[in-house]
């Protein structure tokens, strides 16, 4: 059922409104999940740097998109050559496979989460873990509890999906 979901969003919403989907998606990049570390604890502020650093330089060198990165909840502000940028990346999918990364992109909270899922860059469960590190840390410092566990599986669930989505898109084509 979630496949078929994504299959009519794509007919239904993105393509009709696919300027709007790259724009919504693209936007992403102003306020990206892996552009905002910790300063502590050191665990975290290490298991941030090891899981996202490499995929914010694979970024820059693969779609010369350079995003900065910050601590703590002040607002980064991007450079807009590098939202640009990834428009541009965006803009080259498909309306079945923009629906997947638009799925990707917003269950990890993070474009360049999304599209190193969407590019191979990264396996799904790899790219699931890296957007939900934060909440994993948590959960292994101060315990689970029943509604984080949910929210947990749910977007661990919607990207595998999304991801597999993507697989049977390009194995059509």
């Amino acid at each position: 059922m979630p496949m078929m979901s994504l299959a009519t969003t794509a007919i239904d919403r993105v393509g009709p409104q696919r300027d709007h989907v790259i724009k919504t998606i693209a936007s992403y990049a102003e306020s990206d999940l892996v552009c905002y570390r910790a300063e502590e604890p050191a665990m975290l502020v290490q298991r941030q740097s090891e899981a996202w650093q490499p995929l914010l330089d694979w970024c820059a060198e693969q779609f010369d998109a350079r995003l900065r990165i910050g601590s703590g909840i002040m607002p980064v502000r991007q450079p807009p050559e590098a939202v640009e940028a990834f428009r541009a990346v965006i803009s080259r999918y498909e309306d079945l496979p923009m629906t997947a990364l638009h799925e990707l992109t917003a269950a990890c909270g993070s474009v360049v989460i999304g599209l190193a899922i969407a590019e191979g860059r990264v396996g799904a469960e790899d790219g699931a873990a890296a957007g939900q590190l934060d909440e994993a840390y948590q959960i292994e410092r101060w315990g689970e509890d029943e509604e984080a566990m949910a929210r947990f599986a749910n977007v661990r669930r919607d990207v595998l999906v999304a991801a597999e989505f993507l697989k049977l898109c390009r194995a059509w084509n």
